[in-house]
């Protein structure tokens, strides 16, 4: 039987974060898409204010899985959420509980921190995530599109804010 653990990541896992973070964009047919570095994954994880944090399932002392996570806000519920970005198993571990494990520790500390829910998205191809979550209890929201504003067009709309703002942010 093997021993599965789970650890926060440190600033010294930074490079693992980011290898892990490549072999889940090739599982998802996008590595084209990863164009963060280590320096990115430095400040956004560990600087002055973090955006995000991982946590690692290893199997026998080795990391074999990865859960980068970051808060949200449910208005509607008046309470924080946590929203699991990346959840990647690497395949040779799989089918020995990792993936669960990491989901069971980010819902323990969703409730260690008072949140209301624990959200994620799936590609819609990925036929074993999908039915693995389905089996945890986990409900589609298929009535909900998500939608993204990267580059030029989120460029266009920031400038449309101009001088508008008051307040401090």
């Amino acid at each position: 039987m093997s021993d599965i653990t789970i650890r926060a990541a440190t600033a010294a896992d930074v490079p693992l974060v980011l290898v892990f973070i490549r072999e889940l964009a090739a599982y998802e047919r996008l590595e084209r898409s990863v164009v963060a570095t280590e320096t990115d994954l430095t400040a956004a994880l560990f600087g002055p204010r973090p955006y995000a944090e991982v946590v690692f399932a290893c199997l026998d002392g080795r990391e074999a899985g990865f859960a980068l996570f970051f808060h949200n806000f449910s208005t509607f519920l008046g309470k924080p959420g946590i929203y699991l970005e990346d959840l990647f198993v690497r395949p040779e571990a799989r089918g020995r509980g990792l993936g669960k494990r990491l989901l069971a520790r980010l819902a323990a500390l969703a409730l260690e921190r008072d949140c209301a829910r624990l959200d994620w998205a799936v590609l819609d191809w990925n036929e074993p995530s999908i039915g693995f979550y389905k089996g945890l209890g986990a409900v589609a929201l298929d009535d909900w599109r998500t939608f993204r504003l990267t580059g030029a067009p989120l460029e266009r709309l920031a400038r449309l804010s101009g001088s508008v703002f008051q307040g401090r942010l």
